[in-house]
């Protein structure tokens, strides 16, 4: 198993963990199958009222979708299949907050999960960062969930820099990203102090709030989902132009901000 699920009956916080620290927890689909199956679980499981989400080993929450993954697809570029579309609590229809804890490296595809989290808690280690138009590709829906949780230019400006920069813990949390800052390596500890206190309060209120949150910028989202297929059919490079860009990639630092 790629996803550890440990529920806390006590005090109705699951902590759901991406295990794939050799491989920054990038989700493969056998990753992104698990993840389904978890949301859809906890759907029906009472005792999970709060959830925490993080990735193991510290390096990262995740790089987003693994490089070696093989995704089949149809002949025609107006149907591409997205594995990590429906990889997140909201696209399974999970109304239970939560609470992602953030260590190490998010970025790219990392963002599909960071994007259906109430609100992220981050380690002061933490950088955010996406690769796409680095290597050719069209940053589609990571842009339309980070646009509704950050202001225009910053998104533009982590979108379109590619791997030329990273966005620090510090910066995140200034524009708001990032809702809590804790010192490296007590995300965890700090997002499930605050799961605990939003599973102590009665579920239906809470969940009735998740989904009213979400209502508040569903439109917009849905609107700018329906265009995102055919950007990345006309935008993306060929998939052999991307690995030849990314296997040369530059060795010079990303700067730090």
């Amino acid at each position: 198993m790629s996803v550890r699920l440990d529920t806390d009956k006590d005090t109705g916080v699951a902590v759901v963990t991406l295990d794939r620290p050799a491989r920054l927890n990038a989700v493969d689909l056998a990753m992104a199958g698990e993840l389904r199956e978890i949301w859809r679980a906890l759907r029906f499981d009472d005792t999970a009222r709060a959830i925490v989400l993080t990735g193991a080993g510290g390096r990262a929450f995740s790089t987003g979708l693994d490089r070696d993954a093989v995704v089949p697809q149809p002949g025609s570029p107006y149907m591409q299949d997205d594995p990590l579309l429906t990889v997140g609590p909201k696209a399974n229809d999970l109304w239970k907050p939560v609470v992602a804890a953030v260590e190490g490296m998010a970025c790219g595809g990392a963002f599909y999960l960071l994007g259906e989290c109430e609100f992220v808690v981050a380690g002061t280690g933490a950088v955010f960062f996406d690769p796409h138009t680095t290597y050719g590709m069209v940053s589609a829906y990571e842009s339309v969930l980070m646009a509704q949780r950050m202001p225009y230019g910053e998104v533009a400006r982590m979108m379109l820099m590619g791997t030329a920069e990273r966005i620090s813990a510090r910066r995140a949390y200034e524009i708001g990203l990032v809702s809590e800052l804790t010192e490296a390596g007590g995300a965890v500890t700090a997002a499930t102090a605050c799961a605990a206190v939003v599973a102590g309060y009665p579920p239906t209120g809470v969940q009735g709030t998740v989904r009213a949150l979400w209502a508040a910028k569903e439109a917009a989202r849905a609107a700018a989902y329906a265009q995102a297929p055919h950007l990345i059919a006309l935008g993306n490079l060929p998939t052999a132009e991307q690995a030849r860009l990314f296997t040369g990639r530059p060795a010079n630092e990303p700067r730090i901000r």
